[in-house]
């Protein structure tokens, strides 16, 4: 498990450039699905066939990142970026970044005017991404034109590494933890349901690839596979973000204040008492903000009854994650304990 996370946060895959996660995912995937496809919008759908009256259930875990994109080259060759996903602009100041152009990979820094320079009211101020740029040491446009093109999209660089206490840090485990639990249920998985599992593109820029394949599929029932917030750090009240790192993945009861999913009665039922009977720790979960691919699914032609299990997860949103790898065994345990009930 711990190997297939860091080989899924080290590739890059910003919304809409899923590419490099997909072929991972597909490689993974071959030799345990019956079929394995990608549909128009990039998509990849698995799908372990069950008996021919079984239900259907579908398993969603969206593959893209958070990241910027080439937006404007100056004379001088410096690169302005546009923000794809929810990024706190105070996180991105001075981080290295890898541009993904066709003519290859190309490395920069994110700087902007140096606090020695600014005004006193400029240096109590964030710094807004727009007043950022990138720094790839070419002396011109003509030069830098050469390396990249606008419209690259651009990945924060972050390598996977191990921290104590079964603890790990990398980029994009918002969502690749997803992608690897899906990959994991998909090898083990023992039902006589069919199930579908989803790596789902663009779920940072407005659950896209969760509305079309959940369309398409039709599900009796669907779970996203995601991460929430762990407020088991400093500057975080404990009533604001209860999820806790190592203390087992939580069962999402509704999230962005019943704006986006609350989860299905049924399915919050099965969830609970399979974690009970099986013994795994489990966490509850109602939060104010944020959503996942559910929101989409639940909504799709006539509603697909719909849960959500998340590990938590440190520092989501930012270049950096910080995960337990406990959390997200257990959430591939429960999965699977919830399959063999169909």
């Amino acid at each position: 498990m711990k190997d297939l996370l860091k080989r899924l946060s080290n590739a890059p895959g910003i919304s809409g450039f899923e590419n490099e996660v997909r072929e991972l995912m597909i490689a993974e995937l071959e030799g345990h699905a019956d079929e394995i496809n990608v549909d128009p919008l990039g998509n990849v759908i698995a799908i372990k066939k069950g008996n021919p009256s079984s239900k259907k259930i579908m398993l969603a875990a969206h593959m893209d990142e958070i990241g910027l994109m080439v937006r404007y080259i100056d004379k001088k060759g410096f690169i302005k970026f546009s923000t794809i996903g929810g990024i706190n602009d105070q996180m991105l100041l001075n981080q290295t970044v890898n541009i993904q152009s066709d003519k290859g990979e190309v490395v920069g820094v994110i700087g902007s005017k140096p606090p020695h320079k600014m005004k006193e009211s400029e240096r109590k101020q964030i710094i807004k991404y727009d007043n950022m740029f990138i720094d790839i040491g070419a002396k011109n446009r003509e030069e830098a034109e050469e390396l990249v093109s606008v419209g690259d999209p651009i990945i924060i660089c972050q390598e996977f590494e191990e921290l104590r206490n079964g603890l790990v840090k990398g980029k994009a485990l918002d969502n690749r933890v997803g992608c690897a639990i899906l990959i994991e249920v998909m090898k083990r998985a023992e039902t006589n349901a069919t199930i579908y599992g989803v790596g789902t593109v663009q779920e940072e820029v407005g659950l896209k690839g969760a509305r079309t394949s959940a369309f398409s599929i039709n599900p009796d029932m669907a779970l996203a596979l995601d991460v929430t917030i762990s407020g088991d750090h400093p500057g975080i009240k404990e009533e604001d973000a209860p999820s806790r790192a190592g203390k087992g993945p939580a069962i999402i009861l509704t999230d962005a204040s019943g704006r986006g999913l609350i989860t299905h009665p049924h399915i919050k039922k099965l969830l609970i008492s399979t974690a009970e009977e099986e013994q795994i720790p489990y966490q509850l979960e109602v939060s104010d903000g944020g959503t996942t691919d559910a929101s989409s699914i639940h909504l799709t032609r006539a509603g697909i009854p719909t849960g959500v299990i998340s590990p938590p997860s440190r520092y989501i949103h930012t270049p950096v994650s910080v995960v337990c790898i406990e959390d997200v065994v257990n959430a591939v345990e429960l999965i699977l304990a919830v399959l063999k009930k169909f």
